[in-house]
């Protein structure tokens, strides 16, 4: 990051940015300052914005190749294209190495595949910035900065229960906030009830919940939540790939821990921030690792048979949390 801020200070810029990573809310901050700086935001004359897996590629190769139009640069932003997981022309890829002097690329795009023939090129050529989750750390003192510069303070719990709900995504953490810093205009302190009152749990935090039920074989609460969650017209595909992904995680968990890995090696690990990896580490010593395994290979059968026609979505997750919340955990 601190390459495209200098970039941006001396007018020194790169032919090619390629800004990747999960982290959206930052890759989206940078990518407005690194378009903006090489081209002021009224010139839409010379700006072009591509997106999704469907751009002409000849198309932007011409555009590339057009000359600006009273401008010294024109830029070409390219977004979620999905190029850099997928195999893409090699006309493209060469183009990398041959791009005009008054031509300008900025991809963003959250997942890449560093293996890729156009990721080398443009690492070659230009310059990747990957922008991965932050730690609680850094999003501690990024709330609480916003928070005093409101000139307000919150509580310890309140604080707590606000990382809970909203977990460690920037853009969520920077819309709720928002909400809460509104919802207490009046007020000078932010307490634990104005976050349960405003901030939305998000659903990973009901698929965490649903679990732990699980684990403790209480059939009826793990069903009641994820009746809640079809109320709130939640797919339950999605409701699927989060249970899946969630017992995905807790295995590594389990498994990394039966190792002797502590909390900051396990985070780095399976991908999550410090501060949700102990909740993982809790959830799963409840559960044996055949067992973990067992209910991560059966939500991939489940997903399976959902897409093969042999069970109704519905019907397959609930039939899942229903078998699961009924198995004996020794």
């Amino acid at each position: 990051m601190q390459r495209l801020i200098q970039d941006i200070r001396t007018q020194t810029f790169s032919k090619i940015y390629l800004l990747c990573g999960e982290e959206d809310y930052l890759r989206q901050q940078y990518k407005d300052n690194i378009v903006n700086a090489l081209l002021p935001e009224r010139d839409s004359m010379n700006r072009s914005d591509y997106s999704g897996n469907k751009i002409p590629i000849k198309e932007v190769i011409d555009l590339a190749q057009t000359l600006p139009f009273l401008s010294e640069r024109r830029v070409i932003l390219i977004h979620e294209s999905g190029f850099f997981k997928d195999s893409v022309s090699d006309e493209f890829v060469d183009y990398m190495n041959q791009i005009p002097d008054s031509t300008y690329f900025v991809f963003s795009e959250k997942q890449v595949d560093k293996r890729s023939k156009l990721f080398k090129a443009v690492k070659k050529n230009g310059y990747v910035c990957e922008f991965e989750k932050q730690s609680q750390e850094t999003l501690t003192k990024w709330v609480l900065g916003i928070i005093k510069r409101e000139g307000k303070q919150i509580t310890n719990q309140g604080l707590d229960a606000f990382f809970d709900r909203v977990g460690n995504s920037m853009t969520m953490i920077q819309t709720e906030l928002s909400k809460l810093l509104a919802y207490t205009l009046e007020r000078n302190i932010i307490e634990i009830q104005d976050v349960e009152a405003i901030c939305v749990e998000q659903i990973q935090n009901r698929i965490f919940d649903m679990i732990n039920h699980v684990a403790k074989r209480q059939q009826k609460e793990a069903l009641k939540l994820y009746y809640d969650l079809l109320a709130l017209k939640e797919p339950p595909m999605k409701i699927l790939s989060l249970l899946t992904r969630q017992f995905h995680m807790l295995y590594q968990v389990k498994r990394l821990r039966e190792r002797g890995f502590d909390a900051k090696i396990i985070a780095k690990n399976i991908g999550v921030a410090d501060f949700i990896v102990s909740k993982y580490i809790m959830q799963a010593q409840m559960f044996k690792a055949n067992e973990l395994r067992t209910a991560f290979e059966e939500c991939v059968q489940a997903e399976e048979d959902i897409k093969t026609g042999k069970i109704p979505d519905l019907i397959a997750v609930e039939l899942l949390l229903f078998e699961r919340s009924q198995l004996t955990n020794v």
